[in-house]
């Protein structure tokens, strides 16, 4: 399933809800880790892989992951193919995808990024918070019944080919 909320309540509601105590969990945005304590909490034995790239979070993760042993932490842009690329290689079966990149702005970055990593790494659950997305989703309708059981869009998921991801290569600085 696919957990859209902007409420920082109901998000981390949601990671209750849904992260249970051996699943390993990517969490894309998780700044200074108030999320990242709560997965820790939740997932005792899996793994909290968090991403982020603010210069504020790297002090505060870093501490964070000497209190709980169960993060691993990754000072990068989750926009870079290269860091995608080097994770899904190193990492074990991802079985929740949290994702809260700026909460309220930028809802299709923060789409985008659901959509590359979710559809490569195929989560059961992803958790977005995202007020833009929201508002979209709640500004419109169709009579059209497209839906995912899955933690990412299974209609398109296997049209993304990874060695040829135009999309993040748009982002990166590097390419």
């Amino acid at each position: 399933m696919i957990h859209i909320s902007y409420d920082r309540r109901k998000y981390q509601e949601d990671m209750i809800n849904n992260i249970k105590t051996f699943d390993n969990v990517v969490e894309i945005g998780c700044h200074i880790g108030t999320s990242t304590k709560i997965i820790s909490k939740l997932n005792q034995d899996g793994i909290v892989y968090a991403f982020d790239n603010s210069p504020e979070s790297f002090e505060a993760m870093s501490n964070l992951g000497i209190e709980y042993n169960n993060i691993q932490f990754f000072n990068v842009d989750v926009r870079n193919e290269e860091v995608l690329y080097d994770f899904v290689n190193k990492c074990e079966k991802i079985d929740v995808l949290c994702v809260d990149l700026g909460g309220g702005y930028h809802p299709d970055t923060v789409f985008k990024v659901f959509f590359i990593w979710s559809s490569i790494l195929k989560p059961r659950v992803s958790l977005i918070r995202n007020r833009g997305l929201i508002d979209f989703i709640n500004s419109s309708t169709t009579n059209e019944k497209i839906k995912s059981d899955y933690g990412y869009l299974d209609s398109s998921a296997d049209n993304i080919v990874p060695n040829n991801l135009k999309e993040l290569k748009l982002w990166s600085k590097k390419l």
